[in-house]
């Protein structure tokens, strides 16, 4: 790979990474209007199941809520639609819509507290984020988890590690 095409590759991870939090802070946005103070659409007229061992495997112990269930699904829809408006589709490119999907919803999360008048960065921690079970480093541990995924993910979509030739097809 040359030079320029590692410039150029660099400059595509930056812009899918600042275009991703754009879209994470207007979501983070429309989210603070929707649920005002009570995080995890706690007051929100939807239906909402508390436990369920799926969700400690997959949610983080989090509930899941109705809001959620459509909003989840919505956002993935979202990332896929540049496949669709291009007709191009490859493994490489569903892993960073992945990533890109990912990284999204670690950032709409933070955000939503950074936004959020009734909380501030300061009150991301267990005391206040309570719908957040589980900790890690002063951050909910899925932020930790799923960073690594999504840069694995990344990674991989743009051959950023080893020394694998550069993609240079159109669906990449």
């Amino acid at each position: 790979m040359t030079t320029r095409q590692k410039l150029k590759t660099w400059l595509h991870v930056g812009l899918l990474f600042t275009w991703t939090a754009v879209l994470a802070t207007l979501f983070a946005n429309v989210e603070v209007q929707i649920e005002g103070p009570n995080g995890w659409a706690t007051n929100l007229p939807t239906w909402r199941i508390e436990h369920h061992w799926m969700l400690d495997l997959f949610f983080g112990g989090r509930a899941m809520t109705g809001y959620h269930a459509w909003a989840l699904p919505t956002i993935l829809a979202f990332f896929h639609l540049p496949m669709v408006f291009t007709c191009v589709w490859s493994w490489r490119l569903e892993a960073r819509a992945a990533a890109c999907y990912i990284f999204f919803w670690i950032w709409e999360d933070a955000l939503w507290f950074v936004c959020n008048p009734a909380f501030g960065w300061a009150k991301l921690t267990p005391e206040f984020a309570t719908w957040h079970k589980h900790w890690l480093l002063g951050l909910p541990l899925d932020y930790w988890i799923f960073s690594v995924v999504a840069v694995a993910l990344f990674g991989w979509s743009f051959r950023l590690f080893g020394t694998s030739p550069a993609v240079s097809s159109s669906a990449s």
